[in-house]
């Protein structure tokens, strides 16, 4: 299966949580082993969702400011942001069944 995530930056944070669709955020670094857990789930969730989900990652060693803005503690954690707002937080590694039960309200 082709990698539907997106790469988010601090540069472009805004622009891509501020549209339409929901975009659940994935706060991780390279040398967390829990993140490494998450990257097949969520590749499967975005590929699953696509059009009704956007799935991104954010590497926090890479954009340290946007990890600092949403106060993010502990890696992986994942945001669900919707136009803009953050509607839902998840901190730790997930199954992708646990995912979909918890992101359920949103991906319809």
């Amino acid at each position: 299966m082709a990698d539907s995530t997106v790469t988010a930056q601090d540069s472009s944070f805004g622009e891509l949580i501020g549209g339409d669709t929901p975009v659940l955020v994935d706060f991780w670094a390279e040398w967390c082993g829990p993140c490494k857990m998450m990257e097949g789930p969520l590749k499967e969730l975005a590929g699953e969702q696509a059009g009704k989900l956007t799935v991104a990652k954010l590497n926090v060693d890479e954009n340290p400011n946007t990890a600092m803005t949403y106060e993010v503690m502990s890696i992986p954690t994942m945001i669900l942001f919707k136009a803009g707002q953050e509607e839902k937080r998840l901190v730790g590694a997930r199954s992708k069944g646990q995912l979909e039960a918890e992101l359920a309200d949103y991906i319809g």
